[in-house]
């Protein structure tokens, strides 16, 4: 891409001469590569620049005036857009071309592009690269599970590995309530109750005294003559 910058170096407006040197001046701060082309002792540029300005850009008598700027065959602008892009920082963009990298127009162009899509363009750069990355990592984390020798080794632990593992579960496992049989309330020596001690001896168990009936009783005359006779 060539810009163009058309112009008349033998113009006797100062006005139209200034405008040609601060056009020119700029792109030359901007290290734009730019082609000149006079307008005033070549006749063949004088007609192209006007045929190729838009109608809606020239001025009402349809004649327009140097500077008129181009980028190739596309229309740029005059020196009024030129200078309304260069307060706003869109020189670049002005002149269809892209803003170096690190300069004040890309930074602008990169805020734009944030408040447009939402994201910075950075971030997302990052985004993209670590999901790359972690797709091509997928495979070789799947060729390594795949194989199966190594694959046994993870599953199976060694004999002794069970062996030490069974032992500490044998020697961790606590007694559970079923086989730890704790003393209870019931199997304890049960203290000795009133009524399971000795029992006293009630007046009914005692040894009754003989009673007077019970008592040998006097013998009488009669009984004491009837034994004497049966004695004889």
């Amino acid at each position: 891409m060539v810009i163009k910058v058309y112009l008349a170096t033998a113009s006797g407006s100062t006005a139209i001469k200034k405008k040609q040197q601060d056009v020119v001046g700029f792109l030359e701060a901007l290290k734009v590569d730019y082609t000149e082309f006079d307008i005033a002792t070549n006749e063949e540029n004088r007609m192209w620049m006007r045929e190729n300005v838009p109608g809606e850009k020239k001025p009402t008598n349809g004649i327009p005036l140097p500077p008129q700027i181009f980028n190739d065959q596309n229309y740029c602008g005059d020196y009024d857009t030129f200078f309304n892009a260069k307060e706003d920082n869109e020189v670049f963009a002005f002149l269809g071309l892209a803003p170096p990298a690190g300069s004040k127009e890309a930074q602008l162009a990169e805020k734009a592009l944030i408040l447009q899509n939402g994201k910075d363009p950075e971030e997302h750069h990052k985004t993209s690269a670590e999901e790359c990355n972690g797709d091509s990592a997928a495979p070789e984390d799947l060729h390594k599970t795949s194989d199966p020798g190594e694959a046994a080794e993870m599953k199976e632990p060694s004999e002794k590995e069970e062996e030490v593992e069974h032992k500490e579960e044998d020697a961790e496992e606590p007694l559970t309530e079923d086989e730890e049989h704790p003393v209870t309330e019931d199997d304890e020596e049960h203290p000795v109750t009133e009524d399971e001690g000795e029992q006293p001896v009630t007046e009914d168990e005692e040894e009754e005294p003989i009673t007077e009936d019970e008592e040998e009783e006097p013998v009488t005359e009669d009984e004491e003559q009837g034994e004497a006779a049966t004695e004889s």
